[in-house]
């Protein structure tokens, strides 16, 4: 894109700004002076800058079919970790093998925002940044790495529920329902009645902007400076249906164990609100507090459509991301 045509924070969609906002810079930077230009070129366009690339993305441990590269902030500058440096940040720059590919960091940036900024979401904090040719790309702030230095505890859910490549196959991060992640989330973490709340927010967020990749390992428990064990700030929100055909759910069994599915599913193929208040009820949420957790999802948000607006994404696709989102919507209600 046209660098010089930038009108809102690429962090926070906040009007008027060509750069990082002052309150991006605090939360995502930690108050320094950082550039929305990268000190790199698009490794497509330079060799050697494609060879340090492809040397770190060799040395990230996180999984997943994107591309993911390892960054530390120095000083003011973003820049590739070396060997042995633990990274505190993660890029993503324009995948590859999807439609529309172009779309992607911009589209995962808008539906983090909007889960932060619309519903209230605990979210990773991330924003747009791009290489010197204008090419987009997504950065977050890894939330396990310590300031002080050090990693606090995290488990995601397939671990949690004992699943491998090796022991389940191909497939172990999606053979499960939504339900039993709620199970766990009982059984492991000790103020569970809290975070069940909030997994059950996040669970109806991702339907309603289509993240058709909330699968098993796109959920976690984060160590708490008090050493037990909470739901990770959510991550990797993105609506995958603008580069895929793709289905309400990413676990195969969607969200009941038992494959129910109330009358209004089984006519529209699609999930309603009855099938939301029943999986509330069956992962433990009280009974008193499932209205109030569904109802922000189920009332239109002109703030939404303005972050759209102001997102990177291409016109016909906030349109498409507008379409998709209403059509769920009004499963929901």
């Amino acid at each position: 894109m046209n660098l010089d045509e930038i009108k809102y924070c690429p962090g926070t969609l906040a009007k008027g700004f060509t750069t990082y906002s002052p309150s991006c810079l605090r939360n995502l930077f930690n108050g320094k002076k950082v550039n929305h230009i990268l000190p790199y070129e698009q490794p497509q366009q330079s060799e050697e800058v494609a060879e340090k690339f492809m040397e770190n993305r060799k040395r990230i441990s996180i999984s997943g079919v994107q591309e993911k590269l390892s960054f530390r902030l120095e000083k003011n500058l973003l820049r590739l970790t070396n060997e042995g440096e633990q990274g505190t940040y993660i890029l993503k720059p324009i995948p590859r093998d999807l439609k529309k590919v172009d779309q992607v960091p911009a589209n995962e940036h808008l539906t983090m925002q909007i889960a932060k900024q619309v519903y209230g979401l605990n979210t990773a904090e991330c924003a747009m940044i791009f290489f010197k040719n204008g090419s987009p790309a997504y950065i977050t702030k890894r939330f396990d790495v310590k300031e002080e230095g050090g990693k606090w505890g995290k488990e995601d859910f397939a671990t949690l529920a004992g699943k491998t490549k090796d022991n389940a196959g191909a497939n172990f991060k999606y053979e499960y329902s939504y339900e039993e992640v709620g199970m766990l989330i009982q059984k492991y973490v000790p103020a569970w009645r809290v975070e069940i709340e909030k997994y059950f927010s996040l669970v109806t967020f991702n339907f309603l902007f289509s993240n058709g990749d909330a699968h098993l390992k796109n959920f976690s428990l984060l160590e708490s400076s008090k050493g037990d064990y909470l739901l990770s700030p959510a991550y990797d929100l993105v609506n995958t249906m603008l580069h895929v055909d793709d289905s309400d759910f990413a676990l195969d069994r969607g969200l009941f164990a038992d494959n129910f599915k109330s009358d209004a599913y089984k006519k529209s193929g699609h999930p309603s609100k009855t099938d939301f208040i029943e999986f509330a009820k069956r992962i433990g949420v009280t009974e008193g507090r499932v209205e109030k957790l569904l109802s922000p999802f189920l009332e239109k948000h002109p703030f939404m459509e303005t972050l759209v607006s102001r997102s990177f994404l291409s016109d016909a696709n906030k349109r498409g991301y507008l379409l998709m989102y209403n059509t769920k919507r009004n499963y929901l209600t």
